[in-house]
């Protein structure tokens, strides 16, 4: 079972709504139509290392992770979503520790729902005071890319 599962299930495959965020990812089928996919492949498709691959499996962080007769891991286009899904928790600067924490209520199942919204709507108050941070720091920089375009007039830079 991976961690998307229990979310794909609650969707349902023809999930629409007004909210585009919390529909599922659309899926990356590969160009043979299989759902496996080698390491490699998954390096390619999202730019993450091996090494982050195999860490996030070690922390569990990603589990289920299928593996093939000799051992080789095989990626399904669920674990992609997945994959897809913790990329934007890491941007919003939520802490692995609670990327995990996350991902071990998915496979408590249906009665995380509380503590996961919790831990999502804390994860977005946090999302949004950073981008209001990073407002004012455009809004300094846009002052003071103005004054440098003026040719340094007779205003102090400060």
């Amino acid at each position: 079972m991976t961690v998307m599962q229990s979310t794909a299930e609650v969707l349902g495959p023809d999930a629409t709504g007004a909210d585009v965020c919390s529909a599922p990812t659309p899926r990356r089928p590969r160009p043979d139509g299989q759902d496996r996919y080698t390491i490699s492949e998954v390096v390619a498709f999202t730019g993450l290392t091996a090494h982050t691959l195999r860490w996030y499996e070690r922390i569990g962080l990603m589990s289920g992770v299928d593996r093939s007769h000799t051992g080789q891991r095989r990626y399904s286009n669920r674990d992609l979503d997945w994959l897809d899904f913790v990329g934007k928790l890491r941007m919003t600067g939520m802490p692995v520790a609670d990327m995990v924490r996350y991902a071990e209520m998915v496979r408590e199942g249906e009665s995380t729902y509380a503590d996961r919204r919790e831990l999502l709507e804390s994860t977005r108050r946090d999302a949004l005071t950073r981008i209001a941070e990073l407002r004012d720091a455009l809004a300094v920089l846009d002052r003071k890319i103005e004054f440098y375009g003026d040719a340094g007039g007779a205003e102090s830079e400060q």
